[in-house]
């Protein structure tokens, strides 16, 4: 949650939290873009499951009486 709540802080601009820096294998910050590219892989990676593309929502116009509601 709090990853999401600095997350949208970044992208309204009211962000005054220093970013953390990527660390290496042995806990050092790495600096350089080219270093942070030649990361190994993680060793457990996640396990996402495919979301599903046919979801039952109406899509239809709305009607007056759903307006009213």
């Amino acid at each position: 949650m709090k990853q999401l709540y600095d997350t949208t802080k970044k992208l309204t601009g009211k962000y005054s939290k220093p970013e953390r820096p990527v660390k290496d294998k042995e806990g050092r910050p790495i600096t350089e873009i080219q270093q942070q590219r030649n990361r190994p892989v993680p060793m457990n990676p996640p396990d996402i499951e495919t979301a599903h593309t046919n979801l039952p929502i109406d899509i239809n116009p709305l009607t007056m009486e759903e307006i009213r509601m």
